[in-house]
């Protein structure tokens, strides 16, 4: 093993009727007024908020709550949440919800700590974030594992810009997570979670750092074959306690760092992802499948060998020269996306093509206009950006 700092300190309540523990545990973290945030109104019509809201009022603890979280969370709606905590003189935030809700509850969580900062200076980097207050999540939805990673992903509206924080600040102090509760999500939200779970640990997994971390790959690798054999299951039968519980667990597990100790994370793909986001809309997890097979294909020759390693160990190809079977685990995985329906392609994405100019226009934000390159396996300058768009800009 290589040299890494990993500090965890969610307390994670796993099981079914996790949720109904949320009093008990708020209470022991402190919490006397708490500030709900939730999305689209799913949770409302399950029940769920009505189970939370009973439990805080037979506990003695005051609540306000904010709804309508969006996909690619918007910082106006953090805004808006911001000044209601602080006016609520909340301290406990508590996400109930997916990803999108977690991300902006940190937000939420970081900028009633910060009164005096603008939320999005935090994520453009014009201010360091210092300071926070306690959050927690109700998890509904496995897929960005929001609810253990030091990151959070805000849109802002006005300059259509989506931007991820990383920051040991972004790890919530609670996370409730009950697997039952994923039972009704639509099917494209469960194989485009599927798809993020998978891409936190391959963005993790195609590092630049080739000294052996031989238990963190294998880690890695047996959390991509158990979600995508879990997957199988998931996507007949949404009621599969089993399967949807190890979704649900190594969607958590993919994104709090412990796929990728002793390694230097790429996230590249996501990067690009994120402009696809911000510009179009694109539902994240589909994004990233969009963009994978293209950037692996354009990549892979920097380390022939870690792909040849990969499509051994995930797919079990052992025949073949190293290039063989590299370029055959990269085909394995996108027919993997596709059987789930995901799209790999650009126009399969947005059902349509993308013209030069706005394919250049995407390059050119990604990069900041070529003063920044993206990831660490292969640093992507404008030009490897643009090269790699265009490929998977091919119907």
């Amino acid at each position: 093993m290589q040299s890494f700092n990993f500090k965890l300190p969610t307390e994670i309540i796993f099981g079914r009727h996790a949720e109904d523990r949320v009093a008990e545990k708020l209470r022991e973290y402190g919490a006397s007024r708490i500030f709900i945030v939730y999305g689209g109104g799913s949770v409302v019509r399950s029940g769920l908020l009505s189970r939370i809201e009973c439990q805080l009022t037979s506990n003695g603890l005051a609540f306000q709550v904010l709804g309508g979280v969006q996909p690619n969370p918007r910082v106006a709606l953090v805004r808006e949440g911001i000044r209601a905590a602080i006016s609520f003189k909340a301290n406990f935030i508590l996400a109930v919800g997916g990803g999108s809700v977690i991300d902006s509850a940190k937000a939420i969580a970081h900028g009633t700590a910060n009164p005096g900062t603008d939320i999005w200076d935090f994520w453009s980097g014009r201010a360091e974030l210092k300071k926070t207050m306690p959050f927690g999540s109700v998890l509904t939805l496995a897929a960005a594992g929001s609810e253990t990673s030091d990151s959070a992903v805000l849109t802002n509206e006005d300059t259509m810009r989506k931007v991820g924080l990383s920051s040991p600040l972004n790890r919530p102090v609670l996370a409730f997570m009950n697997p039952e509760l994923t039972y009704t999500v639509p099917k494209k939200q469960l194989v485009c979670g599927i798809a993020d779970i998978l891409m936190h640990t391959l963005e993790r997994y195609f590092s630049c750092d080739k000294e052996e971390n031989a238990f963190t790959d294998r880690v890695a690798e047996s959390l991509i074959k158990t979600v995508m054999e879990a997957s199988h299951v998931a996507v007949k039968n949404q009621q599969d306690y089993d399967a949807m519980s190890e979704i649900m667990w190594c969607s958590s597990v993919s994104h709090s760092d412990f796929t990728g100790l002793g390694r230097r994370k790429d996230f590249s793909v996501h990067k690009l992802g994120h402009e696809l986001s911000a510009r179009f809309d694109a539902t994240h997890g589909a994004s990233l499948t969009a963009l994978w097979g293209s950037w692996a294909k354009y990549v892979y020759k920097d380390d022939i060998a870690r792909f040849a390693k990969f499509a051994e160990r995930v797919f079990g190809i052992t025949d073949g020269t190293d290039e063989e079977r590299a370029r055959l685990g990269i085909e394995m995985m996108v027919t993997y996306f596709q059987n789930l329906g995901l799209p790999t392609s650009l126009p399969e994405l947005l059902d349509t093509k993308l013209n030069d100019s706005e394919l250049y226009s995407l390059a050119d934000l990604a990069t900041n206009g070529d003063k920044k390159k993206l990831g660490t396996f292969h640093p992507l300058t404008r030009k490897d950006v643009l090269a790699i768009y265009k490929l998977a800009n091919v119907k």
